[in-house]
């Protein structure tokens, strides 16, 4: 058995303060795991809080080389975690070791991917406009931009994704990379898991001589509250749902100092079956589909949770296939009690509605497992923008919906909330369709799929994981690929500074050698002063 203190981390040392006692249960039996945890107090927030706003000014002034080593020893230390490790992992979560494994790597590979944009140098965004004494009718002065972290972020781990999207996960990273210190709130459903993984960073961080407060974790129902209205948090990261992230929301917009809240929360990822895809492998479109649907019993959130096709025989076939798919599936575990007992809200809301029919699975999930559900629904209510409709049923659930033309499927994307992905499927005859499809789905999502499945994000530096409301709470980030550091940056403009105090991106010589935006134009070249 793993040893594990459930202390929180706090300026690099362990706290235990608080009389309140958490525990990790086994995602399959309910099982009380043997490790125990001291719930936050009020007092150890806001220690952890002032330790990373101590930490801020040391770390962000660090050279970037200094933090990508940093970030590849978190890497090295992530990849170490062993057999035990992984296997503690699926007692929390009822994931298979495959699937963890897998997740270990997606999360030291972020590390890593950030590690690169660090030493690439792009993240800084240079740009310099020199001085123009000469201009008439009025002088330029001499003006230089580059982009700053924000200070300590406040990071809510994901049930999804105990990993990749947890203690050591992306908004984790990408943090980390912009300089800015962490306070991470570890999610209930694993964190034993965070405890492991949240040593393996502090491991990194004594390595590297990074300052104390640089992460710190902190354990507890209800304290993210507190850590999110403490005045030294700069931004918030979080993956959840949506009335968790709303909350979030409206606890940063109502500060004194109100601060940026970059939620992930909740998209139902319409897939569109034209008609010649259907025609020509409406069966095999049925089998990848259910694949998709039913990867990680559902757990996703990038799933598919609806499905939508003109009327005719290739559509009927195809739901026909689809809903025998469906059927045979498996029950499975999900990832905790927690999220068991939302999955059969979400079916029950489903079943109770006279619009919606089941066409597969059983009418009851059996004990402590879940079973696949397919249902229909009558195309007026996504039409009419039925709430239910647009809400993501977190676990293994379908709804297709039958449209009688092109027409009706272009008013039915207009109905739709902001989604983070959206995914044609299509054969060269489809084509012509596909250019005012794609118009209206840019302005309902983050990332376009043409015949693929939006199950599987890669970690690369165009990946866009995020979208408009409800699927984020801003548009203009990804919590997925090298452009999530910019959520944790702010522009920061010197006017006339002298060269020696000018930060090194910004000097006259490009000490970094990387590319800036020199008087309108991309260069790696010297500045020479007018």
């Amino acid at each position: 058995m793993l040893e594990i203190l459930g202390h929180n981390r706090i300026g690099g040392a362990h706290s235990a303060a608080g009389n309140d006692i958490l525990y990790s249960l086994d995602a399959v039996t309910g099982e009380t795991l043997p490790y125990r945890f001291h719930q936050a107090t009020e007092a150890e927030v806001d220690a952890a809080a002032e330790a990373a706003a101590a930490a801020y000014p040391v770390f962000r002034s660090l050279p970037a080389s200094r933090r990508a080593i940093f970030l590849e020893a978190i890497a090295d230390e992530i990849d170490a975690l062993d057999d035990a490790f992984v296997a503690l992992v699926g007692r929390e979560t009822a994931l298979p070791a495959g699937r963890i494994q897998g997740e270990r790597s997606r999360t030291s590979h972020q590390m890593r991917l950030f590690a690169d944009v660090l030493r690439r140098g792009d993240f800084y965004g240079a740009r310099i406009d020199p001085a123009l004494p000469e201009r008439k009718p009025l002088p330029r002065p001499d003006i230089r931009q580059y982009r700053i972290g924000v200070g300590p972020v406040a990071v809510f781990g994901a049930s999804n994704f105990p990993l990749a999207f947890s203690t050591g996960g992306g908004d984790t990273a990408a943090a980390l990379a912009a300089g800015c210190p962490v306070v991470f709130k570890a999610h209930s459903g694993h964190m034993a898991s965070a405890a492991c993984v949240a040593d393996a960073i502090l491991r990194a961080a004594r390595r590297c001589e990074m300052p104390a407060g640089v992460f710190n974790m902190i354990y507890g129902g209800g304290v993210g509250a507190w850590l999110v209205k403490h005045p030294a948090i700069q931004a918030v990261g979080f993956t959840g749902s949506l009335r968790g992230g709303r909350a979030l929301c409206d606890l940063a917009a109502a500060r004194p100092q109100p601060i940026p809240v970059f939620a992930e929360m909740s998209s139902i990822n319409p897939v569109l079956l034209l008609p010649e895809a259907l025609k020509l492998r409406g069966e095999q479109i049925a089998t990848e589909l259910a694949a998709s649907a039913l990867l990680g019993c559902g757990q996703f959130c990038t799933s598919p949770g609806v499905i939508i096709g003109q009327r005719g025989p290739a559509f009927s076939a195809f739901v026909e296939a689809l809903a025998g798919q469906i059927a045979a599936a498996p029950a499975q575990s999900l990832l905790n009690r927690g999220t068991l007992e939302s999955y059969r809200a979400g079916v029950a809301r489903m079943q109770a509605h006279p619009g919606i029919r089941q066409l597969a699975g059983p009418p009851e999930d059996a004990g402590n497992q879940a079973r696949a559900k397919l249902f229909q629904a009558d195309a007026d209510l996504l039409l009419s923008g039925d709430p239910l409709l647009q809400e993501e049923v977190f676990g293994p659930a379908t709804v297709v919906v039958e449209v009688a033309d092109g027409a009706e499927l272009k008013r039915a994307l207009r109905s739709l909330q902001g989604q983070l992905t959206a995914t044609l499927i299509a054969e060269p005859g489809d084509l012509p369709a596909c250019a005012d499809l794609l118009a209206l789905l840019e302005q309902k999502a983050g990332r376009l799929l043409l015949n693929g499945y939006p199950t599987g994000v890669d970690v690369c530096d165009a990946m866009v994981h995020g979208g408009p409301y409800p699927a984020t709470s801003d548009a203009r980030g990804t919590s997925v690929g090298s452009l999530a550091i910019e959520r944790f940056l702010r522009p920061l403009c010197y006017q006339n500074c002298p060269d020696a105090l000018l930060p090194a991106p910004l000097q006259n010589a490009n000490p970094l050698g990387i590319n800036r935006l020199l008087d309108g134009v991309v260069s790696r070249a010297a500045v020479t002063q007018a």
